[in-house]
C-alpha cells in the first residue's frame, strides 16, 4: 500500500469515527433502561430474572440453553468430519486436514509430555479445550433468545454461569482421579483426593474470567453514550483473549495434575532417613574395627 493509499484510508477512518462519535453525543446516555446496572449485574451473576424455556419442558438459565446449542454443534461438527472429512485424508494434507492434524496433534502432545498413560487424556483434554473454546466464542454471535417475561436477550457463554462452570471443573477432576486409578489402582484415590481444593480452583477460575469479560462487555453496552465502536473492540478482544487463555489453562491443569496421580514411580529415599542409615552403618563399621 502507497503512502497516498495510506493517507486516504486514514482519513476515511477518521470520518467514520468522527461520525460515530457524533452519533453518541447527540443520543446521550441513561434513557430507555429498563433495568439499574446492578440489576443487570446481579442476574448475569444469579440469572434469577431472565430465564427461557428449555424446548418447552422447563424454565432454565441462559447458560443452559447456550450449552445445549454449543454441545449440539459441536456434536454435528465432529459427525462432519469422522464421516465425510477424515476418510480423505491422504499423505499430503490439505488446508483442512493440516489444521485438524495441528489442533490434535497440540493437545495429544500435551498430554503425552505430562503423562504416560495419555490415550484418554489426550481426548479429553482435547474435549474440554474446544468446548471451552467454542463456547467462549458463542457470546460473540449475540444469539437471542426470549425470556419466560417475554424480553428478548443475548444468550452468554456457556460457562459464565456458575452451574456450568462447577460441572467442568468436578468433571475435570473425575478425569483426574480416574488417571489416579488407571496409574497407581486404589492408591490413586487418595493421591487424586489429597488435591480437594481442586475442583473448586477449575470451577471458579472459569467462572471468575468468563464472567468478568461478559460483565466488561454489558456495561460497555449498558450506556448509550459508549455503544459505538468500542463494544465491538472491547467484546472481541475480552472474548478472544479468554477463549485462548482459559481452554489452555484447563487443560494444561488437567494434564499436570493427572500426570502426577497417574505417575506410579517409586519415589527415592528421604534425604534424612538416607543419612540416618549411612551413619548406623559408620557406627557399625567403627565398632567392628575397634573390637577386632
Amino acid at each position: 500500500m502507497t503512502k497516498a493509499e495510506r493517507r486516504k484510508a486514514g482519513i476515511i477512518f477518521g470520518i467514520i469515527a468522527l461520525i460515530f462519535m457524533v452519533g453518541a453525543i447527540l443520543t446521550g446516555g441513561g434513557e430507555g433502561e429498563e433495568e439499574t446496572i446492578q440489576e443487570m449485574m446481579r442476574d448475569a451473576v444469579l440469572h434469577d430474572v431472565n430465564k427461557v424455556s428449555l424446548f418447552g419442558i422447563m424454565d432454565v438459565n441462559p447458560g443452559m440453553m447456550a450449552g445445549v446449542i454449543v454441545s449440539s454443534f459441536l456434536i454435528v461438527l465432529a459427525l462432519i468430519c469422522r464421516i465425510f472429512i477424515i476418510p480423505r485424508f491422504t499423505m499430503v494434507p490439505g488446508k483442512i486436514q493440516l489444521v485438524l492434524e495441528t489442533v490434535v496433534g497440540l493437545f495429544d502432545n500435551m498430554a503425552k509430555e505430562n503423562s504416560k498413560i495419555n490415550g484418554f487424556l489426550g481426548a479429553y483434554i482435547f474435549a474440554a479445550g474446544a468446548y471451552i473454546f467454542t463456547g467462549t466464542l458463542f457470546e460473540l454471535f449475540g444469539v437471542q433468545a426470549i425470556t419466560t417475561t417475554g424480553r428478548s436477550i443475548s444468550l452468554p457463554a456457556p460457562l459464565s454461569d456458575i452451574n456450568g462452570a462447577i460441572m467442568m471443573g468436578c468433571l475435570t477432576y473425575l478425569i483426574i482421579m480416574s488417571g489416579g486409578i488407571a496409574g497407581n489402582g486404589v492408591k490413586g484415590i487418595g493421591k487424586t483426593l489429597k488435591e480437594y481444593s481442586l475442583p473448586i480452583s477449575l470451577s471458579f477460575r472459569l467462572f471468575g474470567a468468563l464472567l468478568s469479560g461478559a460483565l466488561v462487555t454489558e456495561l460497555v453496552y449498558y450506556y448509550t453514550s459508549l455503544s459505538y465502536v468500542l463494544p465491538v473492540l472491547v467484546g472481541v478482544m475480552f472474548t478472544l483473549l479468554h477463549a485462548l487463555i482459559q481452554a489452555y489453562v484447563l487443560t494444561m491443569l488437567c494434564s499436570l495434575f493427572y500426570g502426577q496421580v497417574s505417575d506410579n514411580t517409586p519415589k527415592p529415599p528421604k534425604e534424612k532417613k538416607q543419612r540416618r542409615k549411612d551413619g548406623k552403618k559408620r557406627q557399625t563399621v567403627v565398632k567392628d574395627e575397634a573390637a577386632a
